[in-house]
């Protein structure tokens, strides 16, 4: 009688399944568009480098790199080891103003059955004299250890393991719908909250551009703007390729000050990942991957708060085209067997 119970109830779930209405991509505000990331022709594999031992580059590359631990040789315990440095992709992030817009799975639009997460964009507004634009985003957020998972280097411990999986969604966040709850994890706002200090970030936007960004500018995300606050409201967008960075950079230094993300790069990171509150804006790299996977040239992969002179060309394409995906990609200190 327990088995005939279970087989009903088996195929009572499969027919629920089959008679539940798909997910919509026309549901919601606007038409979510985008493409499966192809892990081999949508990845730009030359972002990987260089790859260091010690404080030399056995692989080298014009992308800049942050300085690597000088001594070649480590010890995490009594385990020694090779003090190794590489650049790894390990997280896929969506970037989209339309709520359940999940552009890097090919642009499929939930419908959750229920009003929540809705953004916008208007503008402009005269406001000191200047033309300005508002918009709001969404972030999904992906679990993406890609060398890990096509076993492209084996028994490599440095690696992180893994499968793609979704680690965040934006939408259920009401840290991230609302700047005076987000105020509760980044109350330093205030204090850069001034035009001194927004002016400050022209160096960073120099130095993020010609090379690295500035990790003792913290509130600054180089050309893009300011960190705070960190969630998905730019007041002053100025393009769909600079306002998806700002905020995908926002939401990186969320993850750290929530201490979801960790450290992984420097002498600290050689024996394991450790507490980074303030991020360091020099561990990552963002590749775009929707709606032009940017896979060669010195910018494919810029680090946090370069310029998008170099990247807006061709980048956006008005109405079939304007939901960004990207790869992050991680520097990695790690004392390896």
């Amino acid at each position: 009688m327990s088995s005939i119970r279970a087989s009903l109830i088996l195929v009572t779930a499969a027919l629920s399944l089959a008679l539940a209405s798909p997910a919509s991509a026309d549901a919601g505000p606007g038409k979510c568009t985008g493409q499966f990331v192809n892990p081999i022709t949508d990845i730009c594999w030359s972002c990987l480098f260089p790859i260091s031992v010690g404080g030399l580059d056995i692989w080298p590359s014009n992308r800049p790199d942050p300085d690597n631990p000088d001594f070649p040789l480590c010890l995490c315990g009594l385990r020694p080891g090779i003090a190794m440095g590489f650049w790894e992709p390990v997280r896929l992030a969506d970037v989209s103003m339309k709520p359940w817009c999940f552009v890097n799975l090919g642009g499929m639009k939930l419908d959750p059955g229920f009003d929540i997460g809705f953004r916008s964009i208007s503008g402009p507004s005269a406001v000191g004299g200047a033309s300005q634009y508002y918009s709001s985003w969404h972030v999904h957020w992906y679990a993406y250890p890609l060398i890990y998972w096509m076993e492209i280097v084996a028994d490599f411990l440095c690696l992180e393991p893994g499968s793609i999986d979704i680690l965040y969604i934006s939408e259920i966040d009401p840290l991230w719908q609302d700047s005076e709850l987000t105020a509760t994890i980044n109350p330093e706002a205030v204090l850069f909250a001034n035009p001194l200090a927004l002016a400050a970030c022209a160096a960073d936007c120099a130095a993020s551009t010609a090379n690295l960004p500035l990790d003792e500018m913290f509130w600054c995300a180089g050309c893009q703007g300011s960190m705070y606050p960190m969630n998905g409201n730019v007041s002053a967008s100025i393009g769909h390729v600079q306002a998806s960075r700002l905020v995908l950079s926002r939401f990186a230094y969320k993850l750290h000050r929530e201490l979801v993300s960790w450290g992984t790069m420097g002498s600290k990171g050689l024996c394991g990942k450790y507490l980074m509150p303030v991020m360091r804006k020099q561990q990552y790299r963002f590749q775009a991957t929707n709606p032009n996977p940017a896979t060669k040239g010195r910018y494919a992969c810029p680090p946090v708060g370069a310029s998008t002179t170099f990247q807006s060309p061709g980048q956006v394409i008005p109405a079939i085209g304007e939901d960004m995906g990207y790869l992050v990609w991680r520097k990695r200190n790690c004392c390896a067997l």
